[in-house]
């Protein structure tokens, strides 16, 4: 026997607050049409397939100028659309409304069809179209395209690339921020290739360095090397530690050995197994090291104690007196220790330093690093907030000078941070005047206009940018390469309306929303509001988004995901394309967002919730040999615990 749902009466149509709503919304449909006008000197210059999409765009955002709170529940109370999902068709859905309370109210209603730009089909069919455009068609199951950031094996490792186009790479994505043309060149072609053998299309986005801004070279540290053994809960030892040795010149591995340094061949050549090693190390400790394992140019030893190795170390004979001093100690990259309440210099130029602290006849020294725009340097004012590292360090800017600016470090971990070279720097207050094409982003032009289906503008902040890429674009004949802005600073979040009309004015266009950069630049706490914003702006546009940064990190670099960024890829099937990082499981990563997005593509579109029958909550049925619990039966003289059985 089905269920019947029984539905309360409509209440009575309550004619003074039916005309209200009509009148309100005539108001805001006067308002989208005034925004119109102001735009009619940009769609001079945007491109006929956008020219919809544009108008669409600017009654989105009259629209969104006035709070609708209010309107939308009372719309919602008589059962109309209360236009919580009008991105893609605003104007229609607007006249929809107004026409069916024309309808109620019993006054007659013309259709303003001419007026409109765009309907609930045509909306969302012209976004399909721009996403196919600029990405290719979506794959047969899947309307989400992936796209794969190349690592710089790709250059020359065919397997790696035809194993990314067999797992459903989309689009490859080239960051010209690394490596050289040459290296770009070799992708591209290997990419064309495997997808040529795989029979498919998939295209090739190269990414614009831009003007970014990272921390400057930093001293080496001190070049010593650390060797212990393994012990167990008790201390004892249970494995030693092992170091290989090898003739100066040569490189063939020492099998077993954790660390392969080098040695004189002639003192080499007097080892034999068993024989003993005697050495003062870094700290002074004496330590003795035994020959386990020897050839011809080779020799693997190991020792019981923890030994510190720096280049000034010598290795004895125990007979005779022969010693040899060591190479190849590895170097490892600076980093400054920066923790809370200390002073850091952020200069143009020169190299990065720690902090010195006085005494002792040592005068003391705040730690200094450069950064590699120096020209951004000259617009930071005090008061000012910066962070380093994707906002793993923060600060406050407390002088600014010529000579560069002092930063009070206000966020580190207690203990302090460790910042390195080539690590970046936002300014979220600052107003920077830099252009987003830098002069090496003219120069890699040539190399993109060759090569590219589509090239990404990092850092794009203005109309201006767009326009002047699209103009060099056409000077290296170009013009068809489709443009992605990547939205990753707080100006070209403000700036996107104007962004977007400039970027119509080519043949395709999409949005990238970089969420590292973003993410500080607008604040963690408000990333969420903002990625929200983008999304509805570019669906108003009609025009496709990428969803970027960390999208299953953790599982490319691991292999295993966390259940945060499981519920991020699914949140990613909102936008037309989503953009995995290299790592060495990015395969696994590939096909885990593969199945999750073509789960998630059943229960939702955009922001729009797709009703599809749920499997999960079915009721149980009952088996005709099941006995169910029986409960007593309650006659009112006896009350009910809560323990019945």
């Amino acid at each position: 026997m089905k269920d019947k749902i029984h539905y309360k009466p409509l209440e009575a149509w309550d004619t003074e607050s039916g005309e209200v709503l009509i009148k309100e919304l005539w108001a805001l449909r006067k308002l989208m049409l005034s925004h119109q006008v102001r735009i009619e000197p940009w769609l001079r210059g945007i491109n006929s397939v956008f020219h919809p999409s544009a108008i669409n765009l600017a009654h989105y955002l009259a629209m969104r100028r006035i709070d609708l709170r209010q309107l939308q529940n009372r719309l919602a109370l008589i059962g109309v659309s209360s236009l919580g999902r009008a991105e893609s068709h605003v104007l229609a859905n607007v006249d929809k409304v107004l026409g069916l309370l024309h309808h109620i109210a019993g006054r007659p209603w013309t259709p303003r069809q001419e007026d409109e730009p765009s309907g609930f089909k045509s909306g969302a069919a012209l976004l399909g179209q721009h996403a196919e455009a600029l990405f290719g068609p979506a794959p047969a199951k899947r309307d989400v395209r992936i796209m794969v950031t190349l690592p710089s094996e790709a250059a020359v490792d065919d397997a790696l690339v035809e194993g990314l186009v067999a797992n459903g790479m989309d689009i490859a994505r080239i960051n010209c921020a690394h490596d050289a043309a040459a290296q770009w060149v070799a992708m591209a072609e290997r990419v064309r290739g495997a997808a040529g053998r795989a029979g498919r299309k998939v295209r090739l986005l190269m990414d614009l360095g831009g003007p970014k801004l990272r921390t400057g070279p930093i001293d080496h540290a001190p070049a010593v090397v650390k060797l212990k053994p393994k012990r167990d809960v008790f201390g004892q030892v249970i494995d030693c530690a092992r170091l290989g040795l090898r003739a100066t010149g040569k490189t063939d591995p020492v099998m077993g050995a954790e660390l392969f340094l080098t040695v004189e061949a002639d003192w080499l050549a007097r080892l034999k197994i068993g024989e003993r090693i005697f050495l003062t190390d870094a700290r002074g400790a004496k330590r003795r090291l035994t020959v386990i394992q020897y050839q011809d140019s080779s020799a693997l030893l190991e020792c019981a104690q923890t030994i510190y190795l720096t280049g000034q170390t010598r290795l004895h004979l125990h007979h005779g007196g022969y010693e040899t001093g060591l190479g190849d100690i590895p170097v490892l990259a600076g980093q400054l220790l920066l923790k809370r309440g200390e002073i850091l210099n952020l200069v143009p130029q020169g190299m990065g330093s720690n902090a010195i602290s006085g005494g002792k006849g040592r005068g003391a020294r705040r730690a200094t690093i450069a950064c590699t725009l120096p020209e951004a340097l000259a617009s930071v004012r005090k008061g000012e907030h910066i962070w380093f590292d994707d906002g793993r360090i923060g600060g406050v800017i407390r002088r600014s000078g010529a000579k560069g600016v002092a930063v009070e470090i206000t966020e580190a971990r207690d203990g302090g941070e460790h910042l390195a070279a080539d690590k970046g720097i936002n300014l979220p207050d600052t107003k920077l005047d830099l252009s987003a094409l830098t002069a090496k982003d003219l120069e890699d032009l040539q190399v993109v206009a060759k090569h590219a289906d589509l090239v990404g503008m990092s850092f794009a902040q203005s109309a201006s940018d767009v326009i002047a890429l699209h103009q060099r674009l056409a000077e290296l004949g170009a013009a068809q390469v489709g443009l992605i802005l990547k939205i990753e600073t707080r100006r070209g979040f403000d700036h996107l309306p104007e962004m977007l009309l400039a970027a119509m004015c080519g043949p395709a266009a999409g949005v990238m929303i970089a969420r590292g950069d973003l993410a500080v630049e607008c604040g963690y706490e408000r990333m969420a509001e903002v990625q929200e914003e983008i999304l509805w702006a570019c669906e108003a546009a009609h025009i496709p988004v990428v969803w970027a940064t960390q999208v299953l990190e953790t599982l490319a670099k691991t292999g295993l995901p966390s259940r945060a960024e499981i519920t991020d890829a699914a949140m990613g099937g909102r936008a037309e394309c989503v953009m995995l990082n290299k790592g060495p499981h990015i395969l696994d990563a590939m096909r885990t967002l593969d199945n999750i997005l073509r789960r998630m593509q059943a229960h939702q579109s955009k922001k729009r919730p797709l009703l599809r029958a749920l499997k999960s909550w079915n009721l149980p049925l009952v088996a005709a040999n099941l006995a169910l619990p029986t409960q007593p039966r309650n006659t009112g003289t006896q009350p009910v615990t809560g323990k019945q059985h």
